[in-house]
């Protein structure tokens, strides 16, 4: 027997409004019966399972036992620069000299993801 995985979970408290970054942060529409102040939206991605954000009404308090990992098309300094933009925090650097490593940040909410090594610093590397 296997399971599918439908979706990822994400307590919160403000469902549509971390919902929209994430729909920015991925390029992939939200649900688009949803309303600013529903309690539950999802972001549909392109592959794999969809992104469900649930109103909850406690607050975040400890480090995300499951976090995502972003692999972007453009570089990885690129990218947390552009996140940062969007509202993300810095939480902590892993990134080497090398270009191997990745960037740790939290969304609006403070759940933690990683943002690692891009296309394009993958394709610089020689081996």
């Amino acid at each position: 027997m296997v399971s599918t995985v439908q979706n990822v979970a994400i307590d919160c408290a403000d469902a549509y409004g971390l919902a929209r970054f994430w729909s920015s942060v991925t390029g992939c529409p939200m649900d688009p019966d949803v309303r600013p102040g529903d309690p539950e939206t999802q972001v549909l991605l392109a592959e794999g399972p969809v992104l469900y954000f649930n109103q909850v009404p406690g607050a975040k308090t400890v480090k995300n036992r499951i976090h995502l990992c972003l692999r972007p098309e453009a570089s990885r300094d690129q990218e947390v620069d552009w996140l940062l933009g969007l509202g993300a925090t810095f939480v902590a650097d892993h990134r080497n000299p090398d270009a191997s490593g990745w960037a740790v940040l939290a969304d609006p909410e403070g759940n933690e993801f990683r943002v690692l090594r891009g296309e394009s610093d993958r394709a610089a590397v020689s081996f």
